[in-house]
């Protein structure tokens, strides 16, 4: 069974750039993709992803406003903000927002794929 995964990103570059990562390093398969948080809430909710990959400044309702109430629908799917704007989750415990790790995109896809081996193995 092939891993599910969400790509909530507003650049359509970055979830390409994922989205081929995700298939070409893991198999994954993306069931969908988001550019905004109220997307993201929706699309988490319609089609139970195993993975959401969220960047944290989206629009409508920005990745920390959004992870929280993903949570609460998908309690068991891991969250991972791969994001330029980790100071946006300054202050914020990630537990209490409802995400497994963050992740820079300045340290590459390399330090996505160690997250989700953490996760899933």
């Amino acid at each position: 069974m092939s891993i599910r995964v969400l790509i909530v990103d507003h650049h359509e570059q970055i979830r390409r750039l994922v989205r081929a990562f995700f298939l070409s390093e893991f198999g994954f398969q993306i069931c969908g993709e988001a550019v905004d948080g109220y997307e993201a809430i929706m699309k988490a909710q319609l089609l139970k992803p195993d993975l959401i990959v969220l960047e944290v400044a989206i629009p409508r309702s920005n990745g920390v406003e959004a992870a929280p109430k993903v949570r609460k629908l998908l309690p068991k799917t891991p969250i991972i903000p791969f994001t330029l704007h980790r100071g946006l989750l300054k202050g914020c415990d990630i537990s209490e927002i409802g995400v497994d790790a963050v992740v820079a995109k300045q340290d590459g896809m390399s330090s996505l794929g160690d997250s989700v081996h953490t996760l899933f193995h």
